[in-house]
């Protein structure tokens, strides 16, 4: 027997449910699993496909039968140290059979934890309904995660036995295939690699930039087919690392960003599988323009202006040069008037409210502004260029 069986066993000993109570629990697990299977799905994207149909029902049934493992196990008839037993079983099962669909056990392990949570939820209801103390109630809650516990340990354990050589040549050879996506290798090289990884190509790859801590949280949440480097790119950022989603373009997009709220990310744009490349390099550029999620698709304009920064100087030098002959401030004042301005299209009145000065303020100032650029004003190139080197990125 191990701890856990042992720990599990006692917490059960200690508990030792009437059988009025375990009967009123019992008639209300087939509920209780729908509702787990229900909150499951919702919160564990990697399990909202793989649940539904058929398999959803077989999932749904050893959802139950652990319950009802778990239930008689609290009874008091219960023999002293009696095991988990089929619920451990079913639990070392599905471990082994995450494995051979080659996905990581990370899903599963959160799928335990809102599993468990819920259970907990329902189950302790219906057990206030029929009586049960606080004190017992308090003893029913560490047996149910204390057997939750056992659950994982035994998923883990059957997902690490079906982890054989085999796979952990097929981790490698996924490996590889993320690296040649994320350096542009050629089409040939990408379908070979693919193949050789029993990998199918989704339409789309997105790439995803996480502080590399935030890494296995961040791949539970995913969709299962995402790939990530197992050690960083040569020359890479050393503080991130990269996950590529599969097909998260078009309405898709606003899906991965929501399930990427509350996290640090930046999240390049979709583009064809074997273009990755571009999406890795866009959302290397996204790091820390923002907090929290950074969407470049919504900040292009920026990351135009940070492409060159040299060059970026340089046109702010040239365009801005009339400002040299005024005090800094008054430079300043005047370059957010022309931005308005340009912006705006010389609707003085709506630049006046944004700058929150009088419209007379904006005609003495524009004044200034003619002064100093005379007819470069009227040229659409100085214009542009003028536009630019007045953009908001630093």
């Amino acid at each position: 027997m191990s701890d856990k069986d042992g720990r599990t066993a006692q917490h059960a000993a200690d508990l030792a449910l009437d059988e009025a109570t375990v009967d009123a629990l019992r008639a209300h697990l087939p509920r209780v699993a729908k509702v787990v299977m229900a909150e499951v799905m919702e919160q564990v994207p990697a399990y909202d496909v793989p649940f539904q149909g058929r398999m959803g029902q077989i999932i749904e049934k050893a959802v139950q039968v652990s319950l009802e493992s778990f239930v008689s196990l609290a009874s008091q008839s219960a023999p002293d140290g009696a095991p988990v037993g089929v619920g451990v079983s079913a639990a070392r099962d599905l471990g082994q059979a995450e494995a051979r669909n080659g996905r990581p056990v990370d899903a599963l392990l959160a799928a335990y934890r809102v599993g468990s949570r819920a259970a907990w939820r329902e189950l302790s209801v219906e057990a206030i309904a029929v009586g049960v103390d606080a004190a017992t109630l308090g003893r029913f809650a560490e047996l149910v995660f204390t057997y939750i516990d056992e659950l994982s340990a035994a998923s883990v354990a059957g997902h690490n036995r079906e982890t054989s050589s085999t796979e952990r040549e097929r981790i490698v050879h996924l490996d590889r295939l993320a690296r040649g996506l994320l350096t542009g290798v050629g089409e040939v090289e990408l379908e070979a690699a693919a193949a050789a990884a029993r990998w199918t190509p989704p339409r789309t790859l997105t790439a995803v930039m996480v502080p590399r801590h935030r890494l296995v949280r961040t791949v539970g949440v995913l969709d299962p087919r995402t790939l990530s480097l197992a050690e960083d790119l040569p020359g890479s950022v050393d503080t991130h690392s990269t996950l590529l989603v599969p097909d998260s373009g078009g309405r898709a997009r606003q899906r991965l960003l929501a399930l990427l709220d509350g996290h640090d990310a930046a999240v390049g744009p979709a583009r064809p599988w074997t273009r990755a490349h571009e999406s890795y390099e866009r959302a290397v550029r996204g790091i820390g323009l923002r907090d929290g999620v950074v969407d470049t698709d919504a900040l292009l304009p920026e990351l135009v202006l940070q492409a060159d920064p040299a060059a970026l100087a340089d046109l702010r030098a040239a365009a801005l040069a009339p400002f040299d002959e005024v005090t800094d401030g008054a430079a300043d004042r005047l370059a957010d008037t022309l931005r308005a301005w340009l912006l705006l299209q010389g609707r003085r009145e709506l630049v006046a409210e944004t700058l929150h000065v009088h419209p007379q303020t904006v005609r003495y100032r524009m004044n200034q502004v003619r002064d100093l650029y005379g007819e470069r004003l009227n040229d659409p190139d100085e214009v542009l260029a003028i536009l630019l080197a007045l953009g908001r990125t630093p």
